[in-house]
Parts: C-alpha cells; sequence; structure tokens
C-alpha cells in the first residue's frame, strides 16, 4: 500500500539544524533545502532508465549540481534554464542528452543557444520543427504530444486536452513527421505528459496512447518519456503515488514497442517537484500578530514574491511553527497566515479561487515567537 503522510504543526528542526540557528544565521526569509530527501526521490525512481530533473519545479544551482552527481539528468523550457544546467556542469550533449530543451516555441536566444551548445530538443509544436529543421538540418529531435486529454490537481496545471497550449495535437502526429523528414530530421523519442497529479486510471490512458503514437511514428524510436506531474501529499492523510504500479504500467508499454520494433527503448521520466517539493522549506519570522473582525492573522516577512503557488493555484503547503523558546506546548488556535505585501492575494492559507481560510496553528507568545 501506498505510504500515508503525517504532518506536525511544530519543527524544531531542518535536516538536522535548529530552526532558530538557520534564521539566525541568514536571516528570514529564507530557503532552506534538505539534500538527502532529494537523493531519496531519486532513487525512488531508480527503475527508469533516465529521471530528467523537471528544472522548472526549483533551479537552485546546488540542487541542479546535486542532481547530476547522483546520476540525474534535465530539462530546460528556457534560454536561462539551459544557462542554469551548463553552470551546474551538465554536459551539453551526449547519449542520452544530459539536457534537453522542452518547450512549445524557440524564443530567438534560446533557439541560437540550442544550435551554438548542440541541445537536444523536444518540440511541442510544428513550428519548432521548422525552425529548428532550417538551423540544424540532420539531427535527432524528440516529439512532445498532447493526447487530446488532460488531467490535474488544477485546471492551471492540466497540460492536456484542447484547452491546454502544450504539446503537438494528436491528429497533426504524421503532419509534423512529414515536416521533419522534410529537413532530414530523426525523430528518436516521443514526450507525453497530461498534467500534475495524473492517477493511473488517466495514466494508462496516456500510456495506450504513447503506444499508438510510437507506431505510428516508427521505429527510429529509442525512447518514451513519461513526463512528470508525480504528486506529492500536502495535507495529513494523503497518500504517495504507487510507483509500482505507475513504473508498471509504462515499462508494459515500454516492452511491446520493443517487441514491435525489434530494439531496446529507453523509459524516461520527469519528476519536478516529486524531487524538490518535500525538500524545501520557506522559513520565515512571524512580525505582527492582528484580530481583524472575527480573523486572527498571523503576518510574516515572507509573501507571494517568495512563494506565488498559494495565490496562483490556491496550493495548500503544510505550515509549522517553531517557537524560538523550544515550548512544543501551546494551544491551538485559527488563524490565517499573510505576507507584508499591498496585495490582498499576499495570503498563504486560501483556496483556489481566492478564497481566504484558517489554519489551526500553535499560539505563539508574542510577535516573536
Amino acid at each position: 500500500m501506498p505510504e500515508v503522510s503525517t504532518f506536525s504543526t511544530t519543527r524544531l528542526d531542518v535536516a538536522g539544524v535548529p530552526v532558530a540557528q538557520l534564521a539566525e544565521q541568514f536571516g528570514t526569509p529564507t530557503y532552506v533545502y534538505d539534500a538527502a530527501k532529494i537523493v531519496e526521490r531519486l532513487d525512488d525512481l531508480k527503475a527508469f532508465d533516465v529521471v530528467r530533473y523537471a528544472q522548472k519545479a526549483c533551479s537552485n544551482l546546488a540542487i541542479l549540481d546535486l542532481v547530476r552527481r547522483r546520476g540525474g539528468l534535465v530539462d530546460s523550457v528556457s534560454a536561462w534554464e539551459i544557462r542554469r544546467a551548463l553552470a551546474a556542469g551538465f554536459s551539453p550533449t551526449g547519449d542520452p542528452p544530459p539536457i534537453v530543451y522542452t518547450s512549445d516555441i524557440f524564443d530567438r536566444e534560446a533557439l541560437d543557444l540550442v544550435i551554438e551548445h548542440g541541445i537536444h530538443v523536444n518540440t511541442g509544436s510544428p513550428d519548432m520543427i521548422e525552425q529548428y529543421g532550417e538551423r540544424s538540418p540532420g539531427g535527432n529531435i524528440t516529439l512532445r504530444l498532447n493526447p487530446g486529454f488532460g488531467h490535474g490537481h488544477s485546471q492551471k496545471t492540466n497540460t492536456g486536452g484542447e484547452q491546454s497550449k502544450h504539446g503537438i495535437w494528436h491528429t497533426q502526429l504524421e503532419d509534423c513527421l512529414r515536416r521533419a523528414d522534410h529537413h532530414g530530421l530523426s525523430v528518436t523519442g516521443l514526450h507525453m505528459h497530461i498534467g500534475s497529479g495524473t492517477d493511473l486510471e488517466h495514466l494508462s490512458q496516456v500510456c495506450g496512447s504513447m503506444e499508438q503514437a510510437a507506431l505510428t511514428t516508427g521505429s527510429s524510436i529509442t525512447t518514451i518519456s513519461a513526463g512528470g506531474g508525480l504528486p506529492v501529499p500536502y495535507k495529513e492523510g494523503e497518500t504517495y503515488c504507487d510507483l509500482d504500479q505507475y513504473f508498471a504500467l509504462w515499462d508494459a508499454a515500454r516492452k511491446r514497442l520493443e517487441e514491435s520494433f525489434g530494439h531496446r527503448v529507453s523509459l524516461e521520466i520527469e519528476p519536478g517537484r516529486y524531487l524538490a517539493a518535500e525538500a524545501g522549506f520557506l522559513l520565515t519570522e512571524i512580525r505582527a500578530i492582528k484580530q481583524m473582525g472575527g480573523n486572527k492573522f498571523y503576518l510574516v516577512d515572507a509573501g507571494f514574491n517568495n512563494l506565488a503557488r498559494p495565490i496562483l493555484y490556491g496550493a495548500y503547503h503544510p505550515i509549522s511553527i517553531a517557537p524560538s523558546d523550544g515550548n512544543l506546548d501551546r494551544p491551538h488556535e485559527d488563524v490565517v497566515v499573510g505576507g507584508p505585501l499591498c496585495e490582498s492575494g499576499d495570503i498563504f492559507t486560501q483556496e483556489e479561487g481566492g478564497y481566504v481560510c484558517t489554519r489551526s496553528l500553535p499560539a505563539p507568545k508574542s510577535a516573536n515567537i
């Protein structure tokens, strides 16, 4: 059975280092990352041939370097993410490609960098094939496909279906293959990802669509990518994805393709938040406590400029109190947690649509707890 999550509303340390010490040394707000958790999550995915970190989840150079040193590869979605991957020590070329550029467009800067460094491209639109083929004919590319359906924990994280801009529409595959052939480009891989929080029922549909697309493309295919979207629990009692079943579905599809093609097909996965989410902590200090009618507010020195997911998606993040006196025996109260910015959306305890809600947290003795 998948592991069930537990969260505490009090915390005195991060990875064994006292929170008070971190706050005193680095100030607040500040980010802290637990490297051991990232390594643990990488090890979770070792059944896949390639683990390619989607650095848009967190492009901290130290994290990129850690992923590289632990055998992971990297995905980039912009010119500056390419530069960050290079700065973290990833080689621009190799087999499999250490860096892949995945997007639905080339801006001029990104196209120049891809050509300059010979970086592999995962194309998300027919125009990208034309633009890349005109500059670099005769190479290999990957196609990101939109299978015509999607799924996500929020409509804003749904990356499939006709309301999504992501990928090449599935009925345009044969046209894109002709475009690639016109420029002497070989389509060696397919990528398919329908959204964040993919469940196994939807995943089985994705695997079926991937098989069909790969068979249409033909035996030039040497790689298929399961994309990302692996969920992590944010609330008490939520479970982790059953990775054994997740891998089994993709592995079965891969094996059927190997049998059809008569050669090996590499299976990639592209985790983002699965590697970074549970490793990252935003340390912030309560600077004021206010009673506003029936609501009590804890106001902290971090805002949505530091953590944007609540204002963007109404995302729920666990919140813990680290009392400066080390006393964890405190009564709880229902409070709203907000930041210092002059914007009503600067609330960490909100639901999608901007609805402010409360969280049961330990009561501080003063603003400096």
